[in-house]
């Protein structure tokens, strides 16, 4: 028990997703330390939290219901990557790099509901 969510693409890909964020927002303005970047980080790592969490709870209406949080979470994510870029504080590639993976656990997320439903 623990080990299986682990082996799940999903959480593998939220996990490095969230890792990704962490990573990006290291060269954010101070002055948003307590404003966008604590929301993105928040937000990125619940993502495979929820995945985690509702993994173990071994009930599939649960499972789902955590998996939903999760997506709901990429979309937090999306908008606060697109604020981001319209504030200057990333690039366009940046953007268009970050965005794809997100793009990814979204597709991810989706398929994984879906073989549950």
């Amino acid at each position: 028990m623990g080990e299986g969510f682990k082996k799940l693409t999903a959480w593998q890909k939220a996990y490095d997703f969230a890792l990704k964020i962490y990573k990006l927002t290291q060269g954010y303005p101070k002055h948003e330390q307590y404003g966008l970047i604590s929301q993105m980080r928040r937000a990125s790592l619940s993502m495979s939290a929820n995945i985690a969490e509702g993994y173990e709870r071994q009930h599939r209406k649960e499972y789902v219901q955590f998996l939903t949080i999760a997506k709901g979470s990429l979309g937090e994510i999306e908008t606060f990557l697109l604020f981001s870029k319209d504030l200057g504080y990333i690039t366009n590639a940046e953007y268009l790099k970050i965005e794809e993976a997100r793009k990814e656990v979204a597709r991810l997320l989706s398929g994984l509901i879906k073989s549950l439903c």
